[in-house]
């Protein structure tokens, strides 16, 4: 491999030599441990995010989300918690890829404790509109939408980004979003969705 190739980037700026690990990503553990990596600033490229890095925002939460990702959850979204200023208000949450098993513990918090999880399985179309983030007290961004690649287009980009085979694997794969119903939280959810996904088969 020469250095021209290990420098070169796409139209997003994200590194090319990055993004050919992903081409080697066939489990959800891989695709987990690979955006593990670029949490840690050790990748600038991760499948389905469109820069070479992810925003401020994400940087204090970002040591957790490695976590989560190294303990079968490959995320998607998230965000943190952000009370309310002049415009701007969020509520906490995480949304990712994962196996039956997962998707059941991680619905578990929705009876155990007060945060919520919402878990569409495999080809499943199924779409709400729960607000997560307002700003100006207009809603801007909701969750209750299923991100698993159904259609043949949406294969494809997946393809495109990993590898088919990570491609048709998502799209077997339980898609599941959790949040914390209070506005402005922070730093409650996710050691919350990590122990959901380490403990034992008695829950937590």
């Amino acid at each position: 491999m020469n250095n021209h190739f290990t420098d070169e980037r796409d139209s997003y700026g994200r590194l090319l030599v990055d993004r050919e690990v992903w081409r080697q990503a066939t489990t959800l553990a891989a695709a987990g441990e690979l955006t593990a990596r670029w949490l840690e600033g050790k990748s600038e490229y991760q499948a389905g995010t469109l820069a070479p890095g992810f925003d401020d925002e994400t940087g204090p939460i970002a040591g957790r989300l490695a976590d989560i990702n190294r303990s079968g959850f490959f995320t998607k979204e998230s965000q943190p918690g952000l009370a309310a200023d002049a415009r701007l208000k969020q509520r906490e949450y995480v949304t990712g890829f994962c196996s039956a098993e997962s998707a059941r513990q991680l619905l578990q918090l929705s009876a155990q404790t007060e945060f919520v999880a919402v878990a569409h399985a495999p080809g499943e179309a199924s779409s709400a509109s729960i607000p997560v983030t307002l700003d100006g007290g207009e809603v801007v961004t909701v969750l209750g939408t299923s991100e698993t690649p159904i259609e043949s287009d949406q294969i494809r980009d997946w393809a495109e980004e990993s590898n088919e085979t990570l491609a048709l694997l998502l799209a077997d794969s339980w898609y599941v979003e959790v949040l914390d119903p209070v506005w402005g939280r922070d730093q409650h959810l996710l050691p919350a969705v990590l122990g959901a996904l380490t403990s034992g088969p008695e829950g937590f």
